[in-house]
């Protein structure tokens, strides 16, 4: 028995959910399936499926059994992937995981051009806005906002920068009058994004007067009544008239050059916590030397710095 063969077979016919089907799905006939899972049970010393006249189903042993044996296949895949994604030309599944506003502004658009540039490349896309373990969830490269130095594990390669602006709408300043000062913030109605801690957590919007004026950076505690872990939500917000949000500038570009959105302070640089914090593409070392990861990583840094200068 070619126990490759059978492992691979039993996988086919657990998705299946019978024999003749993934005998079909794998060109070969229904009895050398049913021979071989046969074989495979035997060689086990227990029973896999369970057989009836309509379908053919896993037994408890065999759903642990394929659990175990898909990590296998899996792992072996990748291992073999990865001798072909050693060479000149990327190939092969390449999977990132992406901030989701900041995928949907300024990393969904340049997709299609990826995948044209390099059409041997299959794009698996993880929106996600959580810390993902690129171990673990079998991430290949991870787009992320904030500080590169909490990946001192990962290889990082910063794409742009990721500058803040205070904002508000029109009718916002109308009703609640325009902040001089910073300082001022602490009698407005602030939106703040949610770094968990829950709502009565304390929050300092920090700020430093640009180079040419002689000001170390002070804090300014904010409240409201409303704060998210989604940008998207914020901005809405914001646009609303509902209070003043300190967002990234690829979020808000748009919105100011339009006449949605003023900007306030703009002689000072904003941030919503100690440390400088950029766009960066992270990666697992043992993926140096992935040409899609290398591809792909420059692709980002090529079209990302066009796209904020645009």
């Amino acid at each position: 028995m070619d126990k490759f063969l059978a492992l691979n077979t039993l996988l086919e016919v657990a998705d299946a959910g019978g024999f003749s089907k993934a005998a079909q799905r794998l060109g070969v006939a229904t009895s050398s399936v049913t021979r071989l899972m046969d074989s495979l049970e035997a060689s086990l010393g227990t029973a896999l499926l369970t057989r009836t006249p309509r379908k053919v189903s896993l037994t408890d042993a065999g759903i642990a059994y394929v659990e175990q044996i898909g990590k296998v296949l899996d792992d072996l895949a990748e291992a073999d992937e990865s001798v072909f994604d050693s060479g000149a030309s990327p190939i092969g599944a390449l999977r990132i995981a992406v901030p989701s506003t900041y995928s949907r502004l300024r990393l969904a658009p340049h997709l299609a051009a990826f995948l044209t540039d390099h059409p041997r490349v299959m794009l698996d896309v993880v929106v996600a806005d959580h810390y993902a373990d690129l171990a673990l969830d079998r991430i290949d490269v991870a787009v992320r906002i904030g500080s590169p130095d909490r990946d001192g594990n990962l290889i990082v390669r910063t794409l742009s920068a990721n500058p803040r602006y205070v904002v508000a709408s029109h009718d916002y300043l109308e009703r609640a009058g325009r902040p001089p000062h910073p300082q001022a913030l602490d009698a407005h109605e602030c939106l703040r994004f949610s770094y968990g801690g829950g709502y009565r957590a304390r929050q300092a919007w920090l700020f430093r007067a640009h180079a040419d004026d002689a000001h170390d950076t002070f804090g300014v505690d904010v409240r409201g009544h409303l704060q998210s872990n989604n940008l998207d939500i914020l901005l809405e917000a914001v646009l609303g008239g509902r209070g003043i949000a300190l967002l990234p500038e690829w979020l808000v570009a748009d919105e100011i050059r339009a006449g949605r959105l003023m900007r306030l302070f703009e002689r000072f640089d904003a941030s919503p916590h100690i440390g400088e914090a950029v766009v960066y593409a992270a990666y697992l070392p043992n993926r140096r030397h992935s040409s899609k990861v290398r591809a792909f990583v420059q692709f980002l840094e090529s079209r990302l710095a066009t796209a904020l200068e645009g």
